[in-house]
């Protein structure tokens, strides 16, 4: 059964963080399960999440909750083994509001290191607002 893989030794990164202000937007607050807290990106189109595992993993579903008005409206997944070459291996497409939405992913190849790009955004500048982020999967050992 799929679990959530994101844990303690999940490292993460993001693409940007708006205005460089970590303390009130960083990217550990999509993490939080704290409704009020966001990861709030700068502007600019592409911006992406960059998770790195502690084990190879297979992943089957993407959760995530923006605030409407700065969803991603095209979103790719890519996954390279350890020392790999990201390769893109998945595409969703959320709905611009402030739902909790899922996004069940086919045939996952095994990855540790996966990079959620949002490729382009609900708002004109190309900001992200993501209140929740998980990645539901199984160990892959």
């Amino acid at each position: 059964m799929a679990s959530s893989l994101v844990c303690s030794e999940t490292q993460s990164r993001v693409s940007s963080v708006l205005n460089r202000d970590v303390k009130q937007f960083g990217k550990k607050y999509m993490f939080d399960r704290n409704e009020e807290t966001c990861w709030n990106s700068d502007q600019g189109d592409s911006q992406w999440v960059s998770l790195e595992f502690p084990q190879p993993v297979k992943v089957s579903e993407v959760k995530v909750q923006f605030q409407g008005g700065f969803s991603g409206k095209t979103c790719r997944l890519e996954g390279c083994p350890k020392d790999g070459d990201l390769t893109s291996f998945a595409q969703f497409y959320p709905e611009d509001n402030n739902s909790h939405q899922s996004f069940p992913i086919q045939e996952a190849p095994a990855v540790h290191k996966l990079k959620i790009v949002f490729e382009n955004s609900a708002d004109f500048f190309g900001r992200i607002i993501v209140y929740s982020l998980d990645v539901l999967g199984e160990r892959a050992w």
